[in-house]
């Protein structure tokens, strides 16, 4: 208990520390940042102007000690773009933040729970830090699931523009206009990168970054061919939208088929905690053993570990690829 006590000291007072020296820093930098700024608007006005790219820098924190550390790790941009594709307003070191408290909340209660044994208390930290990923990747599938319900419909949309005879880049405009989220904006920042002076072949490119799907990956293929070859775009897109949707098609067959394989799934991973709660309200004596003594708790173990490589297993069975 005292060694516990110790290592929370320990923390609070590295924490207190380099929050207090991070908001030093913060106050320094703008304090460099405004003389930066005043040093360049008293230049004399006859020296040449250098040309100025347009860069879009994202913070991953708005503590700039936190941020310079959390800039030097790719997992790290990774992580803040799935948050960007999850719609998930956090940044990359709040969210990581957020993940050390889950993992100490979690830890604290079922080390409680599990009667003060360390095992508990490890699994609730590794189960409190995955909560929050699982949350925003969770979020992150919700919404390319409904940009690919959405997609065929701005595709019909800019093939009625091209046809028309509106431009490529007004027809992109009518999509951030007329199309629901989140395929609006996306097609928004699509059409406002290629305003802002980025190449039309670029913010396409961009776009197919963004949205890491088969069907965006089609889309932008497709427009890059027509604009460096030629041909009739609007035919193209209308192809590409009957694709799209035979695809839905065939999915939702796929779906049928494997419905029965998703319940065998679900109630193989409800069935041993249902259990374990039903026998600890009839006959807690009976189960008990298993979350005190050591062969229990080996077991318990053992049980998780099979049930996640079996939800792993049927769920590789069930996704079919189309």
């Amino acid at each position: 208990m005292q060694i516990a006590i110790a290592v929370l000291v320990f923390l609070v007072v590295f924490l207190a520390a380099f929050v207090g020296l991070s908001l030093l820093d913060e106050r320094n930098a703008k304090a460099r940042l405004l003389r930066d700024r005043l040093s360049e608007s008293q230049k004399p006005a006859e020296q040449p102007l250098q040309d100025v790219a347009l860069v879009r820098d994202e913070m991953l924190s708005r503590i700039p000690a936190f941020d310079a550390v959390l800039r030097r790790s790719g997992r790290v941009s990774r992580l803040q773009k799935m948050l960007a594709q999850g719609d998930v307003n956090v940044r990359a070191g709040n969210f990581l933040l957020l993940c050390a408290v889950g993992a100490g909340v979690f830890a604290l209660l079922l080390f409680i729970a599990g009667g003060n044994n360390l095992i508990f208390g490890w699994a609730g930290a590794i189960l409190g830090f995955f909560v929050p990923y699982a949350y925003a990747s969770h979020r992150r599938q919700k919404r390319f699931q409904r940009f690919e319900e959405k997609f065929p419909e701005a595709i019909d949309t800019l093939a009625r523009a091209v046809r028309a005879g509106h431009a490529f880049t007004t027809a992109l405009e009518m999509i951030a206009n007329e199309v629901s989220e989140p395929v609006a904006g996306e097609f928004r920042q699509l059409y406002e990168e290629q305003k802002f002076g980025l190449p039309v072949r670029d913010a396409l490119i961009n776009l197919a970054d963004r949205i890491p799907l088969v069907d965006v990956k089609f889309f932008v293929t497709a427009v890059m061919l027509q604009r460096e070859t030629g041909g009739n775009l609007a035919e193209i897109l209308d192809n590409l939208s009957y694709v799209i949707r035979e695809r839905f098609k065939i999915l939702r067959q796929v779906r049928v088929h494997t419905a029965q394989g998703r319940l065998t799934m679900v109630l193989l991973m409800a069935l041993p905690p249902t259990i374990v709660v039903i026998m600890l309200s009839i006959n807690r004596g009976f189960i008990l053993p298993l979350f005190t003594d050591p062969v229990g708790h080996a077991l318990i173990v053992a049980g998780i570990t099979l049930q996640t490589l079996g939800y792993f297993f049927i769920r590789r069975i069930i996704r079919i690829q189309v």
